[in-house]
């Protein structure tokens, strides 16, 4: 009876085998998606953004949940954000009366027409981290947000967890062999295509070719769109970065493993600190995962074999991150309360942005193999409101990003808080000494109603 069973689903199988043979052209694309593998006889359509749109259709919700199927949409994020694409999206949508088309992405930039109200029904955010232009659907319940480590957004694509049937990109224009790059945003973006069943892509004459794990080759992409536009610039990437790289111009035998950067390490690099020579992985290569910044940063990185830029869960992974000498971590936060707990991604309750790569790089720099890792948090001691940013506790509500275990070092303007090691009452009385002066009475106040710890002399 066994053998025979097994005889019937051999054959069944067979049989579904054989009409796939039949109905489906034999190429490599029938046994694998590798962006890198020519596909023999196919081209892109060469069209428009909006008749790009022809395979846009409304999906279906099966639970109130917004579990769904139908349409998904990946869009690449960051300065690769492919905005006539995401414009015309909206507008056939609007056109056509769609409905629950899920928009999943990773910190895209620019003015999301589709995250609009009168979208609503239309299209619904899906941010694996929380960019501005979608802190307002989230928090009006239009968008949805998952709580994910940078390294691990690729894991939902390949395990399934989220299937796009349409990857919306930029690249630069195919070399002589017919290789485009994806540029200044690899991270995620090169899982996503591999999963994605329609490749719609700018062909941007202005997006940069970048080194590493971006490639893809143009008979991948299905729907094509030329351009000569300029892609998103941002002057910095925030105050704490921008600072810390102003201040390494006197450094030397500097090296970047880093999910980001941006203009800053134009000039280090210009300068001669950073020659990535005393790497133990990737020597002599500044390596990254997505860039923004200015044309000065995209000028630098064309065509620049100095730059790798690889997948995110390769370059934020812990292990990697460890094997780096010497391997310095900064990261900021929203707040910290005085046992060290990290918020990065809510002020409150209401969601701000997202995990990133902040524990990634805390825990890879703190286990460094060479035991000279520096995990270290970085933040001024007060808001633009003069609020203290070290706080009793964290504001009701407020996710912990960065467990109290995990951290080492806080610094501010006014010193540094060593907490490894350190118990709760010497961890209050560090961050106490590093907050604004203005606010210590009342920390000292609250550290001894909590934790019982005396005030200062």
């Amino acid at each position: 009876m066994a053998s025979a069973i097994k005889q019937i689903n051999y054959n069944k199988f067979g049989s579904v085998l054989s009409a796939l043979q039949k109905s489906t052209p034999r190429s490599y694309y029938t046994y694998v998606r590798e962006p890198a593998q020519p596909i023999k006889g196919k081209e892109p359509k060469w069209t428009t953004a909006k008749e790009a749109m022809v395979d846009l259709k409304s999906g279906k919700i099966f639970f109130f949940f917004s579990f769904r199927q139908g349409n998904t949409i990946f869009a690449q994020g960051g300065a690769a954000t492919p905005i006539p694409l995401l414009d015309a999206m909206s507008d056939v949508g609007r056109e056509n009366k769609l409905k629950n088309v899920t928009v999943c992405h990773m910190h895209t930039e620019g003015n999301a027409k589709y995250h609009d109200a009168s979208y609503e029904g239309m299209f619904r955010s899906l941010s694996f981290f929380i960019g501005g232009n979608c802190r307002k659907p989230v928090a009006e319940g239009r968008g949805d947000a998952v709580p994910i480590f940078l390294h691990e957004i690729p894991q939902v694509f390949y395990k399934g967890l989220v299937k796009p049937d349409i990857a919306m990109i930029q690249v630069s224009p195919p070399d002589e062999h017919g290789y485009c790059s994806l540029g200044t945003s690899i991270d995620c973006t090169r899982a996503a295509v591999i999963h994605s069943d329609i490749i719609i892509a700018i062909i941007n004459k202005q997006m940069p070719r970048t080194f590493g794990d971006g490639i893809i080759h143009i008979s991948h992409i299905d729907y094509a769109i030329k351009a000569d536009t300029p892609i998103i610039m941002h002057g910095g990437i925030g105050n704490i970065p921008d600072a810390v790289l102003a201040s390494l111009k006197n450094h030397k035998d500097l090296g970047i493993h880093s999910e980001m950067f941006a203009d800053g390490v134009v000039d280090l690099v210009d300068n001669g600190c950073i020659t990535n020579s005393r790497k133990s992985a990737h020597q002599g290569h500044i390596v990254g995962s997505f860039l923004i910044g200015t044309r000065k940063l995209y000028d630098f990185v064309d065509n620049n074999p100095f730059i790798e830029m690889l997948r995110v869960d390769y370059v934020n992974n812990t292990k990697v991150i460890a094997q780096q000498p010497i391997m310095t971590a900064i990261n900021s936060a929203i707040e910290v309360d005085l046992t060290g707990q990290v918020n990065a991604d809510s002020i409150g309750t209401k969601m701000y942005s997202g995990f990133g790569g902040q524990v990634d790089f805390i825990r890879g720099s703190a286990e460094a193999i060479d035991g000279k890792g520096k995990p270290i948090i970085a933040l001024p001691s007060v808001t633009k409101k003069n609020e203290s940013k070290i706080t009793p506790i964290l504001k009701p509500g407020a996710g912990v990003v960065t467990s109290r275990a995990h951290v080492n070092y806080v610094v501010t303007e006014h010193g540094i808080a060593e907490l490894f090691g350190k118990t709760l009452r010497q961890r209050a009385y560090a961050l106490i000494n590093i907050a604004h002066p203005d606010h210590r009475a009342s920390l000292e106040k609250a550290a001894f109603e909590r934790l019982k710890v005396m005030p200062s002399a």
